[in-house]
């Protein structure tokens, strides 16, 4: 294993477009499994928990490590769907270089711009696989040139299709020029494909000789240029991300599968190649002999082997029995047993040396995007997941099951950092979160299975706020005759609206000792209950200012409850002449969608009293801006699922607050009386 070439390759895409079936593929073809797992038949090396079988898609990032001419490489296998997007950056941090899988007969699709989008900001070296070309309406070379609009790369085709939709047969490698059928077998290259090949050997000079110079002023200057003299510019073209092979296929039927294992082999670039690693000015090379630093980039909990963390070893050698520092949480973490992965099958080893990529079993404190060291003032920053966009409330089934639920939650947690859970006190509910509504069925399937509890989804309750409108004053006076000591308070306040999103201002105005500074904070202290509780329907009041400027005391009955009381007295006066108002929390959307589903989008916004604040073009991806109320939100991921085809996501955020339509107000009123009665 020591003198073997070390790669690690990703392979991305939309869901659907057939990911994890290249990477089952490249396995089978590579004799690191005897047979061609499928994800159909739940013999898929990827597909592994549970869940996803059930599905029959990824909804985790999986591992497969194994040799091939000399070449170690650790291929991760990533999930399409935008609800667990979240692995897709976790696998795309640990890799090198990424394998783009796009549908042919879908095209460019939303999911592949966004990703697309990440692989360019973290400038990986690419390869662009078109599968399922045995679908109807599809056009390779049409495809070719949506993804170059897509990327800044030079988009050069090493094989062409055979055929086209059911006809489509084999592919022709534009380099060996040679045609390979079903399962990868040498056929002859068909006679109608000579021109093609030919016409595409000549973009592959001309790709090499945009990066090389010295081939550049041959081919101005009209010599020949053969193929084998533009493999090592192609090479540095794909290493500096200015070129992109691009390959045609149908993995199930294994044609186009040994292509994209040349290409691996002979194109991608290995681990040692790329910079040193910078932290705080700081270079460090990546050798085996650097200091040890490594990455954590995904957490996984098997029943039987408790937490992994799954190990990026960015330079230097991690061993058994040794102890490195968790740089990002400050703790020293024991190595006790290191695996090397593939899917479910791990193999023990004694050490991952620079590049490799493992899992470490039973660490105390470490999850994912954690920095682990030799030295303690290394941290690499944490992986930029997308924030969760939905939320539900939670209930258990069984009474009693609370602390188990937190327990199983945070395990989940632990494992996604995509999704996030909190007992929110003031609407009194347990609030989960995540990217959209099938994560949250998967996390709560997990939450079942793996730790015994169900639970009920439930919509979340909107934290409205109340407001008043115009500006008040009122007196409050408490007085109380008991025998002996009295109660007496006496204050005048005055209510002002202020802009959305001020909050709430108290001020004190008594001058002349009207009211003794000592009992002043009692004043404030009855104006902040009464707020708390609301007074048209036990919302929290908000964006108002209050202030005290009159009132008067009793040198022996005034105390500090009397105060309280009092202002609480003269803030019910005011709110019965304020006008005051329901206002609701607008969240901020941003939903991503091919072009031919933007006018039912827009629509189904407007329908949610939303405003459409703009509209840009990203790519062949339309993104649209609007702010729509969250009360009108619910279940939203749902009905752009079905709206797009499964082809459009969205992000979501609170905005500000606005006021409640006046015909909406009254429902809400009487939402919580009842709630209240219940």
């Amino acid at each position: 294993m020591a003198d073997n070439v070390l790669k690690n390759i990703g392979i991305f895409g939309h869901a659907g477009s057939g990911k994890t079936t290249i990477s089952d593929a490249l396995l089978y073809r590579c004799g690191a499994n005897t047979r061609f797992g499928k994800v159909s038949d739940k013999t898929s090396v990827f597909d592994t928990d549970p869940e996803e079988q059930e599905r029959g898609f990824s909804l985790s990032l999986a591992v497969a490590t194994f040799e091939h001419k000399n070449n170690l490489i650790n291929l991760i296998d990533t999930p399409g769907y935008s609800d667990f997007i979240g692995d897709a950056y976790s696998g795309l941090e640990a890799v090198d270089c990424a394998v783009l899988v796009i549908d042919a007969s879908a095209g460019v699709e939303a999911g592949t711009e966004r990703l697309l989008s990440e692989i360019e900001k973290k400038k990986k070296p690419m390869v662009v696989f078109i599968n399922k070309l045995k679908k109807e309406n599809t056009d390779y070379y049409k495809l070719i040139d949506a993804i170059g609009e897509s990327t800044k790369r030079s988009v050069v085709p090493l094989t062409i299709p055979i055929g086209s939709a059911n006809q489509f047969k084999g592919v022709v490698d534009v380099l060996k020029n040679k045609a390979y059928g079903q399962d990868d077998k040498e056929e002859k290259v068909p006679d109608e494909l000579k021109d093609m090949v030919d016409k595409y050997q000549e973009k592959i000079i001309e790709a090499a000789a945009d990066v090389d110079e010295e081939l550049m002023n041959k081919y101005v200057e009209g010599e020949k240029i053969e193929l084998s003299d533009c493999l090592e510019s192609l090479k540095k073209g794909i290493m500096d991300c200015k070129v992109s092979l691009c390959l045609a296929g149908e993995a199930l039927d294994l044609i186009g599968i040994a292509g994209l294992i040349d290409v691996i082999i002979d194109f991608l670039p290995e681990a040692n190649l790329f910079p040193p690693i910078e932290i705080d000015g700081k270079k460090i090379e990546r050798k085996d002999d650097a200091p040890f630093l490594g990455y954590v980039f995904k957490t996984m909990v098997e029943p039987h082997l408790g937490e992994i963390c799954y190990l990026r070893v960015l330079s230097g050698r991690v061993k058994t029995g040794t102890v490195v520092k968790n740089t990002t949480k400050s703790v020293d973490e024991k190595v006790n047993q290191i695996l090397l992965l593939k899917g479910k099958e791990k193999k023990e080893t004694n050490q991952l040396s620079a590049g490799m990529i493992g899992g470490l079993v039973k660490l105390k404190d470490t999850h994912t995007s954690d920095t682990l060291s030799s030295q303690s003032d290394l941290v690499l920053p944490p992986i930029q997941f997308p924030a969760p966009s939905i939320s539900m409330a939670v209930v258990p089934k069984a009474k009693g099951d609370e602390e188990k639920i937190s327990n199983g939650l945070t395990r989940l947690r632990d494992e996604d950092p995509t999704f996030a859970f909190n007992y929110d006190p003031e609407i009194k509910q347990l609030i989960i979160s995540g990217i959209g509504e099938l994560h949250l069925d998967v996390i709560l399937a997990r939450l079942k299975r793996k730790y015994g509890v169900s639970v009920d989804l439930v919509k979340p309750r909107i934290k409205y706020r109340e407001t008043f409108t115009k500006k008040v004053e009122a007196q409050g006076k408490y007085k109380k005759q008991t025998g002996g000591h009295g109660q007496y308070g006496d204050c005048w306040l005055r209510v002002e609206p202020l802009p959305r999103g001020s909050g709430y201002e108290f001020v004190n105005e008594i001058v002349g000792g009207a009211i003794p500074s000592r009992f002043i904070p009692s004043v404030e202290k009855g104006v902040k209950e009464s707020l708390e509780q609301g007074f048209i329907a036990g919302y929290p009041v908000t964006d108002i200012k209050v202030t005290v400027f009159d009132g008067s005391y009793h040198s022996v009955d005034s105390s500090d409850i009397a105060f309280k009381i009092a202002a609480s007295m003269a803030m019910k006066t005011n709110a019965q002449k304020g006008n005051m108002v329901l206002l609701e929390p607008i969240n901020e959307v941003e939903v991503y969608v091919p072009e031919a589903f933007m006018g039912d989008v827009i629509g189904d916004l407007n329908s949610r009293r939303g405003k459409i604040m703009g509209m840009e073009a990203i790519g062949k991806i339309q993104l649209i801006k609007a702010l729509v109320p969250e009360g009108e939100m619910y279940k939203y991921s749902t009905s752009l699922r079905s709206m797009t085809q499964g082809r459009g996501y969205f992000n979501m955020k609170f905005h500000h607050y606005e006021e409640v339509p006046r015909e909406i107000t009254q429902k809400i009123i009487e939402q919580s009386k009842k709630e209240k009665q219940e």
